[in-house]
């Protein structure tokens, strides 16, 4: 398969000016930065892919001669344009020619970089709680939410300069963004780096600012932004959106949206892990004789038979009606802890009723007082 149109890679006409090239490839080269698609093989792949157009398209001759012949006008040239970069660029390739191309802004995190050695900008992270009940958390949920944040400036295209202004790099750290100063000691000399005071560590300067953003090359806008959840979250967990936190000024990568989940209270039932605990209430009738009692779930109400003689702090489990393992498989439980409910105050006649039963021998209490009873019981509880 031939290679791909550069025109078509960036997105413009052939008829484009320089401009309108240098334009399309930062805003391709942004897109697809591998910080801000880390592990993304296909993203660093169109990184490249753009940094090959843009070499061409940007130089007058190598352009001219793409137009004439295509991509065999390179061919057995180690490259195209002679350049020895070709399907080989490096990501040190890329930031040592076009470091410019992002605000003064060369390398990157573990890939080195251009001679500047500095780290492509990235905006600042947003943090938003979004409360959740208990059936949201169940099933997944899809939220959409107002964020206030900075966006990169549409009419100076994010780079802060008026638009036919120029922008030119800075004399006193010459693109650098940071000075370096050398001062005696008496262990000798030493030698301090800080951000450069003239422009801020951009590196360039901006000879007419942008009258929207006033060269900062971001305003502060309110977006709304949808939140896939997936099922099985819990309280104090976060959800990261990359990307979708501020834009840096004057270009480069945008912060991330931090996303805290708050789970609201369900006004029945409890969560233990990702098992429900509902406390089932019983009369002293109901537990003797047994009953079918209606409770509820996370989203309808069921109704289960209660054995005849059930005992107080017997727990009944309902497989699966519980929360799913968040991002995995598997589902927790619905247990229903059984409490027998006492009456406070009983009438005269209810009393010699109670009178006449505790004399029945089968209303002898008949605890297991073994330990290995206990253990065993509790060790059944949980193999089930």
């Amino acid at each position: 398969m031939g290679k791909k149109d550069y025109y078509e890679i960036l997105g413009v006409s052939k008829d484009s000016s320089q401009d309108e090239i240098k334009k399309a490839y930062r805003k391709q080269a942004i897109k697809y930065h591998p910080d801000k698609n880390e592990g993304d093989k296909g993203a660093e792949e169109k990184f490249k892919e753009a940094a090959e157009a843009y070499e061409v398209l940007s130089h007058e001759e190598k352009r001219s001669k793409y137009d004439r012949y295509g991509h065999g006008a390179f061919d057995g040239s180690g490259g195209f344009g002679g350049g020895g970069f070709g399907g080989g660029m490096t990501m040190d390739d890329i930031f040592s020619n076009f470091g410019d191309i992002f605000g003064g802004f060369g390398g990157f995190g573990g890939f080195g970089g251009s001679e500047r050695g500095r780290g492509v900008a990235k905006g600042s992270n947003l943090r938003v709680t979004v409360k959740l009940n208990l059936s949201e958390i169940a099933k997944g949920v899809e939220k959409k939410i107002k964020v206030k944040k900075y966006v990169s400036c549409d009419t100076c295209d994010g780079n802060g300069a008026k638009d036919g202004s120029s922008v030119s790099t800075c004399r006193t750290c010459h693109g650098s963004g940071h000075v370096t100063q050398v001062t005696n000691t008496f262990l000798g000399q030493m030698q301090t780096q800080s951000a450069c005071p003239t422009c801020r560590g951009d590196g360039k300067i901006i000879n007419e600012k942008c009258t929207v953003c006033y060269g900062e090359g971001i305003v502060k806008k309110e977006d709304i932004i949808s939140i896939k959840i997936p099922a099985g979250v819990a309280e104090g967990m976060q959800v990261k959106l990359s990307g979708k936190g501020n834009a840096p000024r004057r270009g480069g990568v945008n912060g991330d949206l931090l996303v805290v989940i708050k789970e609201e209270d369900h006004q029945e039932l409890e969560r233990n892990g990702n098992d429900i605990v509902y406390h089932l209430y019983l009369s002293v009738p109901q537990a003797i004789t047994g009953d079918n009692v209606e409770i509820p779930t996370i989203d309808s109400r069921v109704k289960i038979k209660i054995d005849p003689g059930t005992q107080p702090g017997k727990i009944l489990r309902l497989r699966g009606k519980g929360i799913p393992e968040v991002n995995g498989y598997g589902k927790g439980d619905l247990l229903v802890s059984i409490n027998v409910w006492m009456p406070k105050n009983i009438s005269n006649e209810e009393k010699k009723m109670m009178d006449k039963l505790q004399d029945s021998k089968n209303f002898e209490p008949q605890p297991d007082k073994s330990e290995k009873g206990f253990f065993n019981r509790m060790k059944n509880f949980f193999e089930q």
